[in-house]
């Protein structure tokens, strides 16, 4: 090994989810095979929530997916996997060194990044996010090689940028976040591991006792949505509305690429568990996602002014209902499936 320069052998691959594919990527480096698809469903990535309280780029907040580091934390806690998550460094510099003595351990370590200052982020994809993940694996003098599964190949960056990417500041400021595994155990018992995932999916998504959350924030969301117009004017209603369609396609891989990913988890697990039900629920899923693709669709068309009397906010509203209610039809099924 050169001096001044650590390189680990960590295989990088392009995924759908930043953290689902960190999460893949890094059990495969532990000479487990796990699909990005398995890793996003046992780790619970799919969620709903609509905190209209909260604003982000001066918009109502909402998220299609887990919060932050929910998808390593329950994969790993989930299949019993020895891993360490260090959710904040108050010392930048000090989180710099331990990145440091993990690289030089031969440890990949996954971090919780801001979008906004990513330097080899083409400009189109940089934005005020600070839930994208990536995993260092490197360091080459001032530079740190990383894996981010946005990009085709991986990455240098500088040692200045990745510290002021890992204290973005704003909504869900990643505070210096560490993830990484210790040891694992190859033999894991997966079945176990997704009918938990599924359990707690399928509680966060219809059984939580939180009005904004899951099935139930999405119909709270239609309802809000309809009033828009005459709540807050033409201009600010069509923002707000830029922003479900912002949330549902761009940042992460969008509220549909969530349930898409989700459906692929089902269909992988009802295969090799032979079990019809999760094949129907994945089916049932893809055509939730289809759903809001055609609805992310017409609320372009709407911010456009390119919309039909037909597609006004009353008919978006409507259509989120019917999403809501096609999800609740999935969650339903998954709560009485026995694997």
């Amino acid at each position: 090994m050169e001096k001044d320069k650590i390189i680990i052998d960590y295989k990088h691959r392009q995924a759908g989810h930043c953290e689902s594919g960190a999460t893949s990527n890094l059990f495969n480096f532990y000479g487990v095979e796990m699909s990005e698809p398995m890793a996003f469903g046992i780790g619970n990535g799919l969620f709903f929530s609509y905190l209209p309280f909260l604003k982000l780029q001066y918009a109502p907040m909402m998220t299609f997916r887990n919060f932050p580091n929910v998808v390593f934390h329950r994969s790993m806690k989930y299949l019993g996997v020895d891993s360490t998550v260090i959710k904040k460094f108050k010392d930048q510099k000090e989180s710099m060194a331990a990145l440091d003595r993990n690289l030089e351990k031969g440890i990949p370590t996954g971090m919780q990044v801001g979008v906004f200052n990513l330097t080899f982020f083409p400009p189109e994809y940089r934005m005020h996010y600070n839930m994208h993940n990536l995993v260092a694996y490197g360091k080459e003098g001032n530079d740190y090689w990383v894996s981010d599964t946005v990009m085709e190949l991986p990455q240098k960056i500088s040692s200045e940028d990745l510290q002021r990417v890992r204290y973005a500041k704003g909504v869900f400021a990643p505070k210096g976040k560490m993830y990484w595994i210790n040891s694992i155990n190859k033999d894991l018992d997966i079945k176990s591991a997704v009918e938990k995932a599924i359990k707690k999916t399928v509680y966060e998504m219809l059984k939580v006792p939180f009005p904004l959350n899951g099935v139930k924030g999405i119909h709270w969301l239609a309802k809000d949505l309809k009033k828009w117009p005459k709540k807050h004017g033409n201009e600010t209603a069509s923002f707000y509305l830029g922003q479900i369609i912002r949330m549902s396609e761009d940042f992460g891989t969008g509220g549909a690429g969530f349930r898409y990913i989700y459906g692929a988890f089902l269909k992988e697990t009802g295969e090799k568990f032979s079990n019809p039900d999760l094949m129907a629920a994945s089916n049932l899923m893809g055509n939730a996602a289809n759903r809001w693709r055609e609805f992310t669709y017409l609320s372009a068309r709407n911010c456009k002014n390119r919309s039909k009397p037909e597609e006004d906010y009353g008919k978006l509203s409507d259509m989120l209902h019917e999403i809501a209610d096609m999800e609740k039809e999935v969650y339903v099924k998954l709560d009485k499936i026995k694997i």
